[in-house]
């Protein structure tokens, strides 16, 4: 029998942006009813690949084939004619619509919507059932989860008639469970037919979910492979060009004086709901305290409240003094005071997007001797200190005036990372530090992280990646429902015992104090 007609074949296709090369030469052949993992490390042309093929980008060379067609795709609406659906690594939601207006929202069928939502309403309930995508028409986008919002993006390609559909980098803001029930749905959707193409810088779910993985290298198409046949490490030096260490390597930590002691913390938000329920624990200098559980149980208010930005009650004490922990703190003190800030979310904190480069490694920092003094400002410092922040953290392009907005999110990640671990702090608050992070800049963050509590700077880590937890902490705290269900010594504890304590199985020792 004659080979089957790949469902998407690319030949030669090549993209320049202005004198950086995104895309050179590449071909890539995705059979039908296949999962293919595309990975590569963060700028190595993923993304710009796959926005050519939904019509976002034209290439400046090369052909596309949809089911053994040349097809010309100029515009996403070509795409989705050609039965194409892509899922963005950032959804393209209206967060004050419904879901079920979201889905219907640019194929409606006339002017008047009731037709059309009544339709879309029948329909979106057959797809949910049949793709195990449940979600309630009728809840505000912004009301609902993140896991939930990709359910949509799914459905809605899905309400398009897709056969092809694309995901780029889709447990970027998942949680495991979250991640566990979208690889069954991907199943599901393979199982009736579906060809899907797993844009992803993460091996695990390389390895579980995809039947093939192609490796891109800067800008270039450099392996293939049928993943049965490859493994982590081999994926892993494919994609950065050298041996990676994929394991944390450090010593033990040598604990010097408390850095941070918080004391019986309490969160009310504005609709009177308790987020964190008398948070006590202590953290000393040269070590990681991770703050292990589910999105959602008090993390990111706990990160706020010490970075300045919510209001509480109870008592925090840096180096002895006591933090303003009235939600009004200024930026500034809390820098000025010794404490450093990587936000969960890089893009809405961390960044601000329309600014160039340097202007965000100077971000926060600019009062600081060596960028001037007074109101003038040594712009030309600015810009050197960018640049040379930029190559150590092999931030890609290493361009300092090149926008934020234009870096991918990994990339911008480390722009982050390198601006506020540089800032030599003697308390490090970290979310999410390797979110949306390839694997050799992971490995990269890694270290800086381990080098700087070596340094000895009191480290505070929050992340749903429970592998990063357990590698990179020396104690884990676990929280649930705004508690800290218990802490364990990370070289004595395992996912399974701390699995149970993020279920919210109650520990003797909850919410002790170092």
């Amino acid at each position: 029998m004659p080979d089957p007609v790949p469902a998407i074949e690319l030949r030669g296709i090549s993209k320049a942006f202005g004198p950086v090369q995104a895309n050179k030469d590449i071909s890539l052949r995705v059979m039908p009813g296949t999962i293919h993992g595309i990975i590569g490390e963060n700028g190595a042309g993923k993304s710009t690949l796959m926005s050519i093929l939904y019509g976002f980008y034209r290439a400046d060379r090369g052909e596309i084939l949809i089911n053994g067609r040349p097809t010309a795709i100029p515009d996403s609406q070509a795409a989705i004619r050609a039965g194409i659906g892509m899922v963005f690594q950032h959804f393209k939601l209206v967060e004050n619509f419904t879901v079920l207006e979201n889905v219907i929202l640019g194929v409606e069928d006339g002017p008047l919507l009731r037709p059309s939502l009544a339709k879309a309403r029948a329909e979106l309930k057959a797809l949910a059932e049949e793709y195990e995508l449940e979600v309630d028409p009728d809840a505000i986008i912004e009301d609902i989860g993140v896991g939930l919002q990709q359910r949509v993006e799914i459905l809605k390609a899905l309400y398009r008639k897709a056969d092809i559909l694309i995901l780029d980098e889709p447990t970027g803001v998942l949680t495991p469970a979250e991640a566990d029930h979208l690889f069954r749905i991907l199943r599901n959707l393979q199982a009736q037919g579906k060809t899907i193409i797993l844009i992803t810088h993460k091996l695990r779910e390389i390895m579980e979910i995809t039947d093939r993985v192609s490796v891109m290298r800067r800008g270039e198409m450099v392996a293939h492979f049928r993943t049965a046949e490859t493994s982590p490490p081999e994926l892993a030096e494919a994609m950065v060009g050298r041996k990676v260490l994929l394991e944390v390597d450090k010593t033990p930590a040598r604990p010097g004086a408390p850095v941070l002691e918080v004391e019986n913390l309490r969160v009310v938000d504005a609709k009177g709901v308790e987020r964190l329920r008398g948070i006590s624990f202590r953290l000393h200098a040269g070590e990681i305290l991770g703050i292990a559980g589910v999105a959602g149980n008090g993390q990111s208010e706990l990160l706020e409240v010490l970075g300045g930005t919510m209001k509480a009650t109870g008592s925090v004490r840096l180096k002895g003094q006591a933090l303003d922990i009235s939600g009004n703190a200024l930026g500034r003190a809390r820098r000025d005071s010794g404490i450093a800030h990587v936000p969960e979310d890089r893009q809405t904190r961390g960044l601000i997007l329309d600014f160039a480069a340097w202007e965000n490694v100077a971000l926060g920092y600019h009062h600081r001797p060596a960028y001037g003094s007074g109101t003038r400002l040594d712009l030309a410092a600015m810009q050197a200190d960018a640049r040379d922040k930029m190559q150590r953290f092999d931030v890609r392009p290493p361009d300092p005036f090149l926008a934020a907005k234009s870096f991918s999110g990994g990339n911008q990640q480390k722009i982050v990372v390198a601006r506020e671990i540089e800032s030599a702090p003697d308390l490090l608050l970290i979310g999410q530090p390797t979110r949306g992070v390839d694997i050799g800049a992971i490995e990269f963050i890694h270290k800086q992280i381990v080098s700087l509590r070596d340094r000895g700077c009191a480290i505070l880590l929050v992340s749903v990646e429970l592998d990063e937890i357990l590698s990179l902490s020396d104690r884990i705290a676990v929280m649930f429902d705004g508690r800290i269900m218990g802490e364990r010594e990370a070289a004595r504890t395992d996912a399974r015992e701390l699995g149970l304590l993020m279920a919210g199985v109650a520990d003797t020792a909850a919410g002790r104090a170092a």
